[in-house]
């Protein structure tokens, strides 16, 4: 069943109308989240009545406006992707308004964040700017979205989690901030009302799933995974493996302000005020094997690279620094390229392979260490999930890297567990986070078996190539 909804969920079509820009159909969106929860319904042994909550998770930045009146969408929407507004990011920079917007949100200025998107929505289509200033429309998230069309068009909401993602929230107070609204040019009428991560927030109509079902959780993808893995405690960190790494730690009750490129954002708040999280990207990490695949044709599957890594112990002096869209936290460097470098007349699909796992887990720690100098804490422990964190080469090589423990669940979907968890603690199911704690279940866990001479040779061979990817894009540097 879960292969199934992933592939409904994977024929949501992407649209790319210009280069740099990327958007969905909102209502597709909608349809297949509702066909896919029809079907799910359908095909088990659970009637809708035996349904204590439901929870909901999604991809954060993604902007929707639609009609408040008619309920339909006046423009796709404009994905998290996108980079249509990396011109009115460049402006706000030069204007001077970067301090002020990363003190008051934790984010940095870029056009990932969901603000510009709708500053930009404003400034070219005037007949909208005149609509919102008239109350006219509507704006949000995609769980803003879905949870207006799922409550019968009743409830206009977000939850923390994702109003931190839009560089409009004020970290501190959870609310929207009326000095970024004016920054933005952004009518607050258009928001939705901010409410805690988990809680009764609605029922979902009928119309769509039967019997009234409470819906009692709303969180952003990478937050819900952080909840699902049960990282509680400050310092607890997971990472998950998918297209990039999303690297999360949880730091409690006080954000901790990053002096090295990393993001501060809200985790949740459970009904009992807000708990914060520094978050770290990175952005090549299962799409590199898929370059292999795809790009190179040296695999045929994603499999089949973890097969061929497994043959040799190590690289054989192969390094691959996968910056096709440059670099990210710590580096922040759009202008690295990718490199492979150290081959030999021996060098193979074996070694390749194992250099392209290495590569992510190396990607990994420069983030995993700059989070431990923020906010002054070891890891304990390293929990991981995505799809790529089924590979045991990867996941050992990331223990032996880091020195650190890496836990790996039995549910690799956390993303969607953690959604689940936050709507049962709502709902009575667990009585506290403990007690959902308890429904995660680990798989297998890699302890570190690399010493410290070897780690630091590693490391220092990683630095090195990373150097060198980045001063090929300087002039004198190998391009012309």
């Amino acid at each position: 069943m879960r292969k199934r909804c992933q592939q409904r969920a994977a024929s949501i079509q992407a649209v790319i109308s210009q280069p740099g820009w990327v958007e969905h159909d909102p209502e597709e969106i909608l349809q297949v989240q509702v066909d896919v929860a029809r079907e799910t319904l359908a095909r088990s042994a659970v009637r809708a009545g035996q349904i204590a909550a439901v929870g909901l998770t999604n991809q954060r930045e993604t902007l929707v406006v639609w009609d408040r009146e008619t309920g339909r969408p006046v423009y796709p929407a404009i994905v998290w992707q996108c980079r249509r507004t990396a011109d009115i990011c460049a402006d706000l920079k030069a204007s001077g308004y970067e301090a002020d917007i990363r003190e008051r949100t934790g984010l940095v200025i870029d056009a990932y964040f969901t603000a510009t998107k709708l500053m930009w929505l404003l400034q070219t289509k005037p007949d909208l700017r005149s609509r919102a200033e008239k109350g006219q429309l509507m704006a949000g998230t995609l769980d803003s979205w879905l949870v207006w069309n799922l409550s019968g068009r009743t409830r206009h909401v977000t939850d923390v989690s994702n109003a931190s993602r839009t560089m409009l929230m004020n970290l501190r107070t959870g609310a929207w901030d009326d000095v970024l609204l004016k920054t933005f040019d952004i009518p607050g009428s258009m928001l939705p009302e901010i409410v805690p991560t988990s809680g009764r927030i609605t029922h979902i109509d009928p119309a769509f799933l039967p019997g009234g079902l409470p819906l009692c959780a709303i969180a952003g993808d990478q937050q819900a995974a952080l909840f699902g893995q049960a990282c509680f405690a400050p310092g607890m960190t997971k990472n998950t493996y998918g297209t990039g790494c999303f690297i999360l730690m949880y730091t409690g009750s006080e954000p901790v302000r990053s002096e090295h490129g990393l993001l501060s954002t809200v985790a949740w708040d459970l009904g009992d005020g807000l708990r914060y999280a520094l978050e770290g990207s990175v952005f090549q990490a299962g799409s590199a094997i898929q370059w292999l695949r795809d790009t190179l044709g040296l695999i045929s599957s994603a499999q089949e690279c973890d097969r061929l890594a497994e043959q040799v112990s190590d690289s054989g002096g192969v390094t691959f620094v996968p910056a096709f869209t440059g670099l990210g936290a710590p580096h922040w460097d759009m202008d690295a390229r990718g490199m492979l470098a150290g081959l030999t007349r021996g060098s193979g699909r074996q070694q390749i392979a194992r250099a392209v796992l290495e590569a992510i887990a190396q990607q990994s720690l420069d983030v995993l260490e700059c989070m431990q100098k923020d906010a002054r804490c070891a890891i304990p422990v390293l929990r991981v999930d995505g799809g790529a964190s089924v590979s045991d080469v990867m996941m050992q090589f990331q223990a032996d890297l880091s020195g650190v423990a890496v836990d790996r669940p039995q549910m690799v979907e956390t993303t969607a567990f953690g959604a689940a968890c936050l709507a049962g603690l709502a709902a009575g199911v667990w009585p506290d986070c403990q007690a959902a704690a308890a429904a995660r279940r680990t798989d297998k866990v890699f302890q570190p078996a690399m010493n410290d001479e070897t780690r630091q040779e590693r490391r220092s061979v990683w630095h090195h190539a990373v150097r060198t990817a980045q001063a090929y894009a300087r002039p004198g540097g190998g391009l012309s």
